[in-house]
């Protein structure tokens, strides 16, 4: 049994709204799709000389954006305000309008000049979130038989599936747009905490660090960091990536110690499923990680001669194959190392390949021990303090006799050394002041530099308060009151008093 007229429509229709939600299902383009739209309205719904226009959020006008077969630079921007002419009314009404011939309307401008006046004109709201964003306009290609208002309601079938993939639009780059901001603030962020501002000191040797800092950062030049444990060497390496034109690569970072030779290669290099008893699934390492960025590999002194080898590959190739792997890969990543160890005597020992030395020692930067860089101390131990301060969420000062106490130290293990006592320091003072008292130095390893880190005071020095004086002549002393009373010129039951009256803390040992 053929099909009525009706039926046709609606299959025709039905069809054609498929087509129309695979295309806007298919890109999220604004700029492209709705030609894709009008195009399928006109060649199998024939619906022609179809439009969309679009509301300009600053003015609220109707801004004609897409015209079916005219490219959108071809045409003059047409605006429609509140109220002006046909597409206006919806505006201002926000309802769909079906005409069964713009002749018989005298509202319809008809600006474009793209519209036959014997021919009907349907014209349906875009709502984006409930709220008018636009208008789909359209005129069948035959005079008006009667289907008008079906073909008006499919006209609005469309014009939703328009609205809800323009929201989805707006929302996805609403999304992008955030999580944008959020990268920036974050890459902000971390610059100011990884950056220059995060190392602390104006000594010498400490300006010569910045100055070889700022010029190797712009390059892509290998790095070593040299200098004791304690020192920093982590806070370097991220000064330099996070100053670096790689700064928005990656940053991966490996304590080469950490692990054993086996799965430290598993984790550089990755691994196959299989590969190894555990290898239950492809994995990749840290260098395929760091690819277009930095790696930071941490105590590279402690890996051995046959790793070496393998590493000296990734170093001079930019190549490297996954443990139980046979294919080779490129990656290009810049490389930082950091070691304690006089690699020079290694290397003489045979206990260090020169070539990868070499190729380690393009860039070296040399860190001072803090007992070399004293008058940074005060800065540092402030630093420090704020750190903790915020750590604790209270207020912590550091009185003047503390920080003379600190001064005073040769501090064989470093920075690292000296924010643990100021850590433990902070602990024991229940009102947030640190005075010299809180200042605990290990006994073993203060006297166990032969009192030549410490740095003795003058005792007739004016400047130095008595209770200051009085400290450092029993740290002097080993904390034996007989001894330090004599540095200080006193009787026995004179310095006990001073101790009582002064409410010096007395090392027990």
């Amino acid at each position: 049994m053929a099909m009525d007229a009706e039926g046709v429509l609606h299959s025709t229709q039905l069809e054609t709204l498929y087509q129309v939600s695979v295309i806007l299902s298919r890109t999220l383009d604004v700029k492209h799709a709705p030609q894709e739209v009008l195009r399928v309205l006109e060649e199998s719904a024939g619906l022609t000389r179809g439009m969309i226009s679009v509301i300009d959020p600053e003015t609220g006008d109707l801004v004609v954006n897409a015209v079916q077969g005219i490219e959108p630079q071809a045409f003059e921007p047409v605006r429609y305000q509140s109220g002006e002419g046909v597409l206006g009314l919806i505006l201002e009404e926000g309802k769909t309008v079906a005409l069964p011939s713009i002749a018989s309307n005298p509202r319809f401008l008809n600006r474009l000049g793209i519209y036959e006046r014997r021919l009907p004109f349907i014209a349906a709201p875009i709502h984006v979130g409930g709220t008018l964003q636009g208008v789909l306009a359209l005129q069948p290609n035959k005079l008006d038989d009667g289907q008008l208002a079906t073909r008006a309601r499919f006209v609005e079938m469309v014009a939703n599936l328009i609205g809800q993939s323009l929201k989805l639009s707006l929302d996805i780059a609403e999304e992008k747009q955030r999580i944008s901001e959020e990268r920036d603030t974050l890459r902000r962020t971390v610059k100011s905490q990884h950056g220059f501002d995060n190392i602390v000191g104006h000594s010498a040797p400490m300006r010569r660090v910045f100055d070889q800092i700022r010029m190797v950062s712009k390059w892509n030049t290998t790095v070593l960091i040299r200098g004791e444990t304690g020192t920093g060497k982590e806070l370097i390496a991220n000064a330099i990536h996070y100053n670096s034109p790689r700064a928005r690569g990656p940053y991966v970072r490996l304590n080469c110690a950490s692990l054993p030779e086996n799965l430290l290669e598993s984790e550089l290099f990755g691994h196959e499923k299989g590969a190894f008893t555990g290898a239950v699934a492809q994995r990749r390492g840290r260098f395929e990680m760091a690819d277009g960025g930095t790696i930071f590999l941490d105590e590279i002194g402690e890996i051995s001669p046959a790793f070496q080898a393998k590493l000296l590959r990734v170093l001079q190739e930019g190549e490297l194959e996954r443990v139980g792997g046979g294919r080779t890969m490129k990656v290009d990543v810049r490389v930082i190392a950091a070691t304690h160890r006089d690699l020079e005597d290694a290397v003489d020992e045979g206990k260090f390949r020169e070539d990868l030395y070499f190729r380690l020692n393009v860039m070296p930067i040399k860190l001072p021990a803090l007992r070399e860089r004293l008058e940074d101390v005060p800065e540092i131990a402030r630093h420090l303090i704020k750190r903790i301060s915020q750590m604790q969420g209270r207020p912590l000062d550091l009185s003047e006799a503390a920080m003379t106490r600190l001064t005073q130290y040769a501090w064989p293990g470093n920075v690292r050394e000296l924010e643990n006592c100021l850590e433990r320091a902070a602990v024991m003072s229940e009102t947030g002041q640190i005075d010299s008292e809180l200042i605990r130095i290990d006994r073993q390893r203060d006297t166990g530099q032969g009192n030549a880190g410490a740095a003795r005071i003058d005792f007739d020095d004016p400047n130095i308060d008595e209770r200051t004086k009085v400290i450092a002549a029993l740290e002097q002393a080993g904390w034996v009151q007989a001894k330090a009373a004599r540095l200080l010129n006193m009787t026995p039951r004179q310095i006990a008093y001073r101790v009582l009256t002064l409410g010096i803390e007395v090392k027990q040992f």
